[in-house]
Formats: C-alpha cells, structure tokens, sequence
C-alpha cells in the first residue's frame, strides 16, 4: 500500500512539477507570469468588433486551425473600449491586433512592442463619394468638392499626407466633421465621405446601388500614401522569452487568413462569420469578405503578413510630419516578421 501511495505522489508531481515551476517568476505589471510555450494557453485581443475585418482570426478558431497547432486561443473583441498594445503591456495578452500609427505613438512612448505580421496590405479607409457628382483625376482635383473628415483621426492624418505630397494648402479645401451620421453624404452636402472599404464601404455601395447611383472610392494609396493599418503585434517580452510560441501563433494565424479568404471557402466563410453577426445579410458578407481580400491578400502576394517596410517607414515620417509624434523612432526595430 505504501509502494502504491508513493507511485501515485511521484506521478502527481511529474505532472505537476512543469506547471509549478512556470508560476515561480512574476509578470512586472501583474505579478504573474505568461505562460510557458509549452503550455500554448493564449489570450489574443482584436483591434475591433467582429466583422469581415476579422474573418481570419475567426476562422482559425472556428475552423481548427489554433487546435490543429496544439493552441488553446482566447480571442478577446476589440473596440473603442480596449487598446490591444495596453493589454500586452499588462500581461492581459500575448498577442493583438493594431494599426502602425497605434504602434509608433506607443513606442515612441516607451512601449515594449514588436510588429510579426502586417493583415491589410493595402489600408481600409478610403472616401467613398457619387461617381456621377465628383470627377478625380488627381488630387487636384479635392479642391472642388466638400470632404468628409474625422478631426483627430486617421482619415485626417492620411488626407492631410496626399495633401502635402501634391502640395496642396488645406485652406483651400471645404473640410467637414465627420462624426456617426451619414446623414450629410445621403443629403449630398459632403461629396466625399471617409469609410473603411471593406465594411462600411460596401454597405453604402449597395445602398447607393438601388437608388441607382454607382459608389466610387478614393484610395489614397493610388497617389503614393501608404499608412499601414492592421497587423500582428506582441510584446518584446513573448517575442523574446517565448520565440516557439510566436512562431506557431503567427503560422496559423496566417494559414488561416489564407484558407478564410480563398475562392473555394467563401460560403463557408460566410457561415463563419455569421456566428458573430448574425444580423448582417450573407450576401453583404459575402461582399465584405471579397473586399477584405483584396485589401489583406493582393494579387501580388502568395500568403497574407508581408511587412511592407517603406510603408512602415512612410506612417513614421507622416505621423512626424504632422507632429503626432515628437521623435523619430526607427520603426524597423520594430519589424520582427516571422515569414521565411
């Protein structure tokens, strides 16, 4: 009987002996430790709500994708609310989602986060405007018509740089404030009006569609402004003590993205992503993660996380330009892609 009590402590402790030893050192904010690779519990924080934005986070949980590479995800909505960069300071999380001006105003605070994928290629927010009441053939061209813009926002920050580039004075451009109301783009007194592409863009559009109007957008990227939106971030910390488990993380996440958005699984992706917001129409859905493709995986792009230097470089220098940083900070330290 004895014999029998001893095997049963010594397996209890085999077993338990891992786990005990990964509680001995404390987080600084926390007083808590992440958790081991080995252990793959994981708290991941989305920059926003669940939309077509996040068709790929969605489904490499929903699809196995996480389980198949031994991860246990806690995937946390995102919202005005939450701040992802925050909650890796705190220990709340191992990864998150955010956009490059959320990054740089947080290190050139002294944050401790690092870049190891970039989702959206190209950036969302584009100005949707009436392709039978604004003729663009360049910038120029802005001078004409009254725009839309959220003071304070990124669509300011992106204006202000096409702005700058084709030197053209803000003081000879009709701004108008922008807040939740579409109201003065359906009235026809704002003739350009600031949407993330993929979502809000779409809606519009098929509003627009029957009344018989065609949508068309502004996409500052065609005229050289690049500003990096949503990528995969952690802290310098789970970069550095846990290399394994941003490695797995990352794949899958990206094998995920892949699968979420190839031709063949649009149906499926569309049943994904009615879980989360089943009041949205699927042929909206449909359209929104169309769109999503488009901007996350281009047709110049085998799988989606390529970190576009220059355009990383680019948000810096814009941001700097524009006073919304007071320093340089280097971004490439920052940029720790974990592609091959």
């Amino acid at each position: 009987m004895k014999n029998h009590v001893s095997i049963c402590i010594s397996l209890c402790l085999f077993f338990l002996l891992p786990l005990l030893i990964s509680c001995t050192d404390s987080d600084s904010e926390k007083g808590r430790k992440i958790p081991e690779a080995a252990q793959f519990q994981v708290v991941y924080r989305l920059k926003w709500l669940y939309n077509a934005s996040v068709v790929g986070d969605l489904w490499a949980r929903d699809r196995g994708i996480f389980s198949a590479a031994s991860l246990k995800v806690d995937i946390k909505e995102g919202g005005p609310e939450q701040d992802a960069i925050k909650d890796l300071e705190l220990g709340r999380a191992h990864f998150g989602v955010a956009s490059a001006d959320q990054v740089i105003r947080a290190a050139s605070k002294g944050a401790p986060v690092v870049v190891i994928a970039q989702l959206f290629q190209n950036n969302p927010l584009q100005w949707i405007y009436r392709c039978s009441r604004v003729r663009l053939s360049s910038p120029e061209d802005l001078k004409r018509y009254r725009i839309g813009v959220t003071f304070g926002g990124n669509d300011e920050a992106i204006l202000m740089a096409l702005l700058a580039k084709y030197k053209l004075n803000p003081d000879q451009m009709e701004l108008y404030a922008v807040h939740y109301d579409f109201n003065p783009f359906w009235k026809g007194i704002v003739h350009l009006w600031p949407v993330y592409r993929n979502t809000q863009g779409i809606l519009l559009r098929q509003k627009m569609a029957q009344k018989g109007e065609e949508a068309c957008f502004l996409d500052p990227a065609k005229y050289g402004i690049r500003f990096v939106a949503n990528s995969l971030i952690t802290s310098k910390k789970v970069f550095e003590q846990h290399p394994e488990l941003v490695q797995r993380f990352a794949k899958a996440l990206l094998k995920a993205w892949a699968e979420a958005l190839a031709d063949q699984n649009l149906e499926d992706a569309v049943k994904v992503l009615k879980k989360y917001a089943p009041e949205v129409p699927d042929a909206l859905l449909r359209e929104q993660i169309k769109a999503t493709r488009e901007l996350v995986l281009p047709k110049d792009l085998a799988m989606p996380g390529r970190i576009d230097v220059d355009a990383w470089k680019q948000t810096e220098q814009i941001m700097l330009d524009q006073h919304l940083i007071e320093h340089r900070i280097g971004v490439e330290r920052l940029l720790k892609g974990v592609l091959p």
